[in-house]
């Protein structure tokens, strides 16, 4: 079991953690590390690029005291469609009651305004229009040139600025404009890892992304993110596209039917396992510990849940960013992943299904796979690999060996990236250049650090005699 510097059992599922005022400092962000955070997400919507940067160093600051690889995901905002000012800031919709969604900013007590100029003109009789969260339902009943009228068929309070959502309705938005492509710049020129795509539609959506940052010398990898109907329809294209994908159910739950979104979910993970690609479980997971302690057994289930069904890792939002008990959620969260991941120590590794890794050659596939038997047959403590672009480390987290990985690389972009691996233990610092010396190396680290001790076997995915990039040995070390 990976053990942290104070001591605490580290989950295989990652944690991914949003930055926001509550944890902004670098005290802060390391004792969200100490919990059990890998990824620190920042969110595009909710600050300027130059907070960013300075977040950004924070979390830079924060892996060199922690001496922890660390991930940092930018999430883009996309087309979101908010409400505009209402007066007083809010208004109550009674059931059956009329609004009319009009151009321009003067917004009345039954007349609404959005950010998206174009509404009026994308909606069509019949469409339905849900607001703030999905708690409030309108239908459209009437069009003008200039004005749509809708009746509401779920009453509700709507506040300035809350978010809109037009399932079914296609829209002609782009999936990024020029703020997201300023946020997106940014994050290449700055080595952020991941950059999350807000409601991907089209799988040319993710490889415009990917063109975006390779102009700018990027080596960010791209996270799709599943939030309309759309992108359920084009499922397969969009995660080939991807290297990553986030299950955003927040506007995926207003998009579709609530009902469907656990059956959703679960066919979206799957398909990423397929397709070896990692995938995220996001929105509410421990929504209530923003203001409390202790989660609700709902979002304990839910947890558990997200994480039996293949998920790599889970995204707390609002919890870290605002709440009142960022390291509280994030440590909570470890421990419901640590008791639920007992399940799996029975697993057998998966064999490599019908899509590889992107990268892997297929005798380092094979080698992989009979690594990660040979691990579980001796009940080994570690399997150890050297990967210079990841793929490796990948492959053997998708096999969901409950023996940890502990990845090695001596390119930290990587080791970063490592960090959304499920059960991958990124370690810096290593030799990369002869498998004994990294053997050595690692079992000084794991025996200092509690994770190995004496009559512990290793098993190390390693390379001989083949050319650069390719495992093709197996080896166990047994800790003397």
């Amino acid at each position: 079991m990976p053990i942290d510097s104070n001591n605490m059992p580290r989950a295989r599922t990652k944690i991914v953690a949003t930055v926001g005022p509550a944890c902004r400092s670098p005290d802060q962000l390391a004792e969200l590390v100490a919990a059990g955070a890998d990824v620190f997400r920042l969110n595009a919507a909710h600050a300027t690029i130059d907070e960013h940067a300075e977040t950004l160093a924070a979390i830079r600051q924060t892996s060199a005291r922690t001496s922890r690889p660390l991930g940092v995901l930018l999430d883009l905002a996309g087309p979101k469609i908010r409400l505009g000012d209402l007066p007083g800031d809010e208004i109550e919709c009674a059931l059956h009651a009329e609004f009319r969604f009009a151009r321009g900013s003067a917004a009345g007590p039954q007349v609404l305004t959005t950010s998206y100029e174009p509404l009026v003109d994308e909606l069509e009789i019949g469409n339905r229009v849900m607001l703030a969260d999905g708690t409030v339902a309108m239908t459209v009943t009437d069009k003008g040139p200039d004005y749509a009228t809708c009746r509401v068929t779920q009453a509700g309070l709507i506040r300035s600025r809350q978010g809109v959502n037009l399932p079914g309705v296609k829209l002609s938005a782009p999936a990024m404009d020029d703020d997201d492509r300023a946020a997106a710049r940014w994050a290449a020129e700055n080595g952020v890892d991941y950059v999350g795509l807000s409601f991907v539609r089209d799988p040319q959506d993710v490889r415009e992304l990917r063109t975006l940052l390779g102009e700018h010398s990027g080596v960010a990898r791209v996270i799709a993110k599943v939030e309309k109907q759309e992108a359920l329809d084009r499922l397969e294209e969009i995660i080939t596209a991807a290297d990553g994908v986030m299950v955003a159910r927040g506007d995926l739950g207003v998009e579709i039917d609530v009902a469907k979104m656990p059956v959703v979910q679960k066919q979206i993970v799957a398909t990423c396992r397929r397709h070896h690609k990692p995938v995220i479980i996001a929105t509410q997971m421990l929504d209530s510990m923003q203001h409390a302690r202790r989660p609700t057994r709902a979002e304990a289930t839910d947890v558990a849940n997200a994480i039996l069904d293949g998920g790599d890792a889970c995204m707390l939002s609002g919890e870290t960013a605002i709440g009142k008990y960022p390291r509280h959620a994030v440590a909570v969260m470890n421990s419901i992943a640590l008791a639920t991941e007992e399940m799996f120590r029975d697993n057998v590794p998966i064999r490599p299904g019908e899509f590889a890794s992107d990268g892997l050659r297929p005798i380092t596939s094979a080698v992989v796979y009979g690594a990660g038997h040979v691990a579980a047959e001796l009940d080994a403590r570690l399997i150890v690999v050297a990967s210079h672009t990841g793929a490796t480390a990948l492959a053997l987290s998708m096999q969901r060996n409950y023996v940890p990985t502990v990845g090695i690389s001596d390119v930290a972009e990587t080791l970063r990236r490592m960090c959304l691996y499920w059960g991958v233990i990124p370690l810096a610092g290593m030799p990369t250049g002869n498998d004994q010396e990294m053997l050595e190396a690692v079992t000084t680290w794991g025996v200092e650090q509690g994770t190995l001790r004496p009559g512990d076997d290793v098993v190390l995915v390693g390379g001989i005699g083949s050319r650069s990039g390719s495992h093709n040995q197996v080896v166990v070390h047994h800790v003397p």
